[in-house]
């Protein structure tokens, strides 16, 4: 190694001596830690930091502040001096300074976005940039001006269909971020264009679910649903489910004992969802019946100004909420049975064969924020919450007894430049809009998955009956977990993770290929009334 420091008058690093470093064939040891440490000594003078010893986390952020300052010599004095336990970090994060430090109009959009020039904007959308284009942080152009709170930039972005349910790195759409930020008017927009895409989605895949319904065989299907919870009192307190499905033709029709299900309430009935691909008329194409009351509704393709009101209401006085499934890191491990002898664990289910796999690295990531709501709300959704968990009847008045909630007042502009937004590391965005009041819970799920090669339907067919029953939310989680790389077979028997607290065990009891099924099941009984807001939480969300 070179005799000459690494230090210079001013805190300039000499080009010379690391292109010198960087030239050099091979170190010792002894000369990369001398190295490392003259080079840390250097950056500790120029940031002002004192001391010699540091926590990993904050050798990661002087290796962070040696990027900014030098790059892109850095860069390459990465692969040469820092340790081999910071490496990739240290490269990662140089990386994205190689893209946001050099080249700042990397988001064109994102920029017009975060300083509200509708102008740039318009031009950029006409010139075919992609509203769906995620940044470093995974926000879109309409992540940012809604957590700026800007009007005229977030009207034209969904003006243009900026999509409302991309998510960004944390976990948050565009909605959540205007539930955040407490402009009414914003809010009420977003959701208005979130139901509005939610159905051009469907519409969309019609032809391919058309296809699939004509190419497989009339048939009956039963899955049963298990709830069980870690929490004794709670546990003995959830429901249990059988759906019946039909189909004939482009028909298929849902019965469910379970309406609605969520971490705050459950709703126990007769319902009936049909969906009908060749309906006369689109208004017809999805119907859900509630058979006990004898009334029916159409799932609408506009809802009311009053509808949207009292939704943006519910919005606004509840916690935001952020509930994802990984099914990134899932490992499928065989299952055993037996104490001495082993082997592998097989069980007739139905009359099917099922080899069981144990379910590993599946984790629920559970965030909450609550910036938006004042000491009063917690306080009242908290009481819900133990009165719940007790026991305690809850009605739907509970739900109902809404005030109607004024716009909050904005936050104040966040100390945060664009430089200083693109110049942070990928996923870890500096504040734009209210302080987040953030609360994450994660939790590892080990479950068994039984799969039987001797089901006759294929996992895709299934993925396309579930997408067309997605309303119903526990449904939707189960397509959501089946969409993972699967072993081989059908998934008979599944655990499932769907809140922190609850999970369900689903069993695909029975399938038959039958010629029999009346048509009258797929049209709403002359007795019965329509009444549009029999189920307001069973409307194509989309969230």
């Amino acid at each position: 190694m070179s005799s000459e420091p690494l230090l210079m008058s001013g805190c300039q690093l000499r080009d010379r001596n690391v292109l010198e470093l960087l030239t050099r064939p091979s170190h010792s040891s002894t000369s990369q830690l001398q190295a490392e440490t003259e080079f840390l000594s250097y950056f500790h003078k120029l940031c002002g930091v004192i001391g010699t010893e540091r926590t990993p986390s904050e050798r990661r952020a002087e290796y962070s502040a040696i990027i900014v300052y030098h790059w892109p010599f850095t860069y390459f004095l990465a692969l040469k001096l820092v340790p081999n336990v910071e490496k990739t970090y240290f490269v990662g994060v140089a990386r994205c300074f190689e893209m946001t430090t050099i080249d700042l109009e990397t988001y064109p959009l994102h920029k017009a976005a975060f300083f509200n020039d509708v102008q740039s904007i318009s031009q950029l959308i006409k010139a075919g940039r992609s509203l769906y284009e995620q940044d470093m942080h995974g926000n879109t152009a309409l992540h940012i001006s809604t957590m700026l709170g800007h009007r005229e930039a977030t009207a034209l972005l969904l003006a243009h269909n900026a999509p409302v349910k991309v998510k960004n790195c944390d976990g948050w759409n565009p909605l959540m971020e205007a539930v955040s930020y407490g402009d009414r008017q914003i809010l009420t927009e977003m959701l208005r264009k979130l139901k509005a895409q939610s159905r051009m989605g469907l519409s969309s895949r019609k032809a391919h679910l058309i296809k699939m319904l004509e190419d497989i065989g009339d048939f009956y299907l039963e899955l049963k649903w298990d709830f069980q919870s870690w929490i004794p009192l709670l546990s003995r307190m959830l429901p249990s489910d059988v759906c019946q499905i039909y189909k004939k033709g482009t028909q298929l029709r849902m019965d469910t004992t379970l309406a609605d299900f969520n971490e705050r309430r459950w709703e126990r009935g007769d319902i009936s969802f049909v969906f009908n691909a060749k309906a006369k008329h689109e208004s017809d194409e999805l119907i859900i019946m509630d058979n006990n009351a004898k009334v029916f509704q159409r799932v609408r393709h506009e809802e009311s100004e009053a509808e949207l009101d009292e939704e943006v209401d519910v919005l606004m006085s509840s916690d935001i909420v952020s509930a994802q499934m990984s099914t990134k890191t899932i490992t499928f491990r065989q299952a055993f049975s037996g104490w001495v002898f082993k082997h592998a664990r097989e069980e007739q289910i139905g009359d099917y064969n099922v080899n069981f796999y144990l379910v590993e690295g599946m984790k629920l990531v559970s965030r909450k924020r609550r910036e938006h709501l004042t000491a009063d709300d917690i306080k009242k959704n908290k009481s819900f919450m133990q009165s719940l968990a007790s026991g305690a009847a809850v009605g739907d008045e509970d739900f109902k007894s809404l005030q109607h909630r004024k716009s909050l007042a904005p936050p104040g502009r966040m100390p945060t430049t664009w430089e200083e937004y693109v110049g942070a590391a990928p996923g870890a965005a500096p504040p734009l809009g209210r302080a987040q009041v953030l609360k994450q819970n994660e939790k590892q799920f080990t479950a068994l998955i039984g799969m039987s090669e001797e089901f006759p339907m294929g996992v895709d067919v299934l993925l396309d009956i579930l997408e067309i029953v997605a309303p119903f939310k526990h449904l939707d989680k189960l397509r959501r977990f089946c969409e993972a790389r699967l072993p081989p077979g059908f998934p008979v028997r599944v655990e499932i993770p769907l809140l922190p607290t609850i999970s369900a065990k689903v069993t695909f009891q029975k399938l038959q290929f039958v010629t029999n099924i009346s048509d009258k099941i797929f049209f709403v009984p002359t007795s019965y009334r329509e009444d549009p807001t029999r189920f307001p939480d069973l409307l194509l969300e989309g969230t």
